[in-house]
């Protein structure tokens, strides 16, 4: 069994696919960390603080997926809310940055960070998918995914995409939470990416070693 940390869960979009792990979920908003571990129970969910379980356990890890608050990192937030809807201008959240070089300099184990297209250049180079930029220390091939578009989307496409139906739920903000997921595909795409790296190691290792 693999055993990864889900860092930022959301309902569990990325994870959705991923077989022969065993998973460590952490989510700080109670009913969205319920409705994961409604669909995932075999999950840890731990309800807390994302970043600061990152820096006190990493180390126990195969394999890190890692999604910062992606709001005021957002291009259209910025361009289109904040320029032209009067939304309010805010500071963006360094956190993204922060777990990035984390990682980057003190992690063993395979590990990614996604986010979004940023409203500016982003400040370390990052692999583009669709609207995710990943940063990794193992290499995701390219690939195209197609879907209905995230912006006009509305509740029952979004749901039909993820494969979340959320109708039992009471929650404000369903069609956020939905616009949250990130693409099964992908998630699985990002993992099969780092096992196959993984796997290439221990192979070159066990080489070594006969």
């Amino acid at each position: 069994m693999i055993k990864v940390l889900n860092l930022y869960a959301g309902i569990g979009g990325n994870r959705k696919l991923w077989q022969g792990v065993e998973v460590t979920a952490v989510e700080n908003n109670e009913c969205i960390a319920e409705i994961y571990q409604n669909h995932f129970p075999n999950d840890i969910m731990i309800v807390g603080d994302a970043h600061e379980y990152l820096e006190d356990h990493f180390r126990e890890f195969d394999f890190i997926w890692t999604s910062p608050p992606c709001q005021t990192h957002s291009s259209f937030r910025q361009n289109i809310c904040v320029r032209y809807r009067h939304t309010p201008a805010r500071y963006a959240d360094m956190r993204l940055y922060q777990e990035i070089l984390f990682l980057r300099f003190n992690a063993k184990c395979k590990w990614v960070v996604e986010n979004v297209q940023p409203y500016y250049k982003p400040l370390l180079e990052a692999n583009k998918i669709g609207r995710h930029l990943l940063w990794s220390n193992f290499d995701i091939p390219e690939k195209f995914y197609e879907g209905p578009k995230i912006r006009k989307a509305q509740i029952p496409q979004l749901q039909k995409q993820t494969g979340f139906d959320l109708s039992g739920y009471k929650l404000p903000n369903k069609r956020q939470i939905l616009r949250n997921c990130v693409d099964s595909r992908l998630g699985l795409h990002v993992f099969n990416s780092a096992v196959s790296a993984m796997e290439k190691e221990n192979e070159e290792k066990r080489l070594i070693m006969s």
